[in-house]
């Protein structure tokens, strides 16, 4: 077995380079065996509600940054979100994701009574929020009205990596607090990083790994890397296939009880990605309850998959993908066995 929990920066950037072209079968087993005994073969499914696209923030490698002028904006009303939500009710979906960027439109009260809707119709279902950086205080309000669950992607845990990624006004140190203020509040917290970013090395990725043992999340979203034609990196290489499953083998080992999705941008770099994050130890797949209408527009990277299907068809397909992988579709809440 390999004993990634034991090891330093070094030890883990050289397992990574090891691995970076191909992931060792022996890493692959160990990492499916440890996820297998805490969870089976289970694949819990989240229905994505993507629900506005403006962002008020400039990350370089987001197609939806505020300063693309290119994006067809949207904002789905209250009425549509809470139809989303009917529509997973009536799919069989207990857990719901509301995500979109940072858009001072829907403030804390718009958000707040969301949830509590969704909440009060629904009310064994887990709702997680997906929107960026807030305070204290609004985190509590979304806690109080309801929601179970916070995704905020660290993307990289290296500050001097951060700075060559985001413009000035954005903050590494702040993201971190975040995630950390979501913990102690009681959320079940979701951190995640990109794998091959721009100006990423191994060491980098060590990093996202330890800052993840110290901060123990109860979800994990790891994708790779993929250019938007219309950001600054949209010339720079995208993230790999091999690389990808190597990260989410390593962070399965170094977190064993985590939620760990399989990626629709793995999806979208291959067409079998998803099937492959699953025997890296992934076991979360997230499909979309967005209006079609609007899924095209969500496109935080070029090329991304699902856009076209409704939710029903979207479902379907994956129930029989999972299936003939091997793994059994889990549409309850799939709450995290972190503590």
């Amino acid at each position: 077995m390999i004993d990634i929990q034991s090891m330093n920066r070094q030890e883990i950037a050289d397992i990574i380079d090891e691995n970076k072209n191909e992931p060792s079968e022996e890493l692959l087993r160990a990492a499916v065996k440890v996820r297998n005994e805490h969870y089976g073969n289970k694949v819990f499914v989240r229905g994505l509600i993507e629900f506005t696209n403006y962002c008020k923030n400039g990350c370089y490698y987001c197609g939806i940054r505020a300063e693309n002028g290119n994006v067809n904006r949207y904002r789905l009303t209250e009425e549509e979100i809470l139809s989303c939500a009917d529509e997973g009710h009536r799919l069989g979906f207990n857990t719901y994701v509301l995500q979109g960027g940072e858009d001072t439109f829907f403030t804390d009260k718009k958000i707040c009574d969301i949830v509590y809707k969704i909440k009060s119709k629904y009310p064994a279902c887990a709702i997680t929020l997906s929107i960026g950086e807030k305070s204290r205080e609004s985190y509590e309000a979304f806690k109080d009205a309801g929601a179970d669950r916070y995704l905020l992607r660290h993307e990289t845990a290296d500050n001097a990596h951060y700075r060559k990624l985001h413009p000035e006004y954005m903050s590494l140190e702040n993201r971190k607090n975040c995630l950390y203020t979501l913990r102690e509040l009681g959320f079940q917290v979701g951190a995640g990083f990109m794998v091959g970013s721009p100006y990423q090395t191994s060491e980098n990725l060590a990093d996202d790994l330890l800052f993840l043992k110290d901060l123990q999340p109860h979800m994990v979203g790891i994708g790779p890397f993929i250019p938007h034609s219309d950001t600054p990196f949209a010339k720079e290489e995208g993230g790999t296939l091999p690389l990808t499953l190597t990260m989410l083998a390593l962070t399965r080992l170094m977190l064993p009880k985590v939620l760990l999705p399989s990626t629709t941008a793995l999806g979208t770099i291959d067409p079998k990605g998803r099937e492959k994050g699953f025997d890296a130890g992934a076991n979360v797949v997230m499909p979309n309850l967005s209006p079609v209408g609007v899924r095209a527009d969500y496109t935080l990277y070029d090329n991304k998959i699902c856009t076209g299907d409704e939710a029903a068809q979207c479902i379907m397909c994956l129930k029989e993908r999972i299936e003939r992988s091997g793994y059994e579709m889990d549409m309850g809440r799939g709450d995290s066995l972190v503590d």
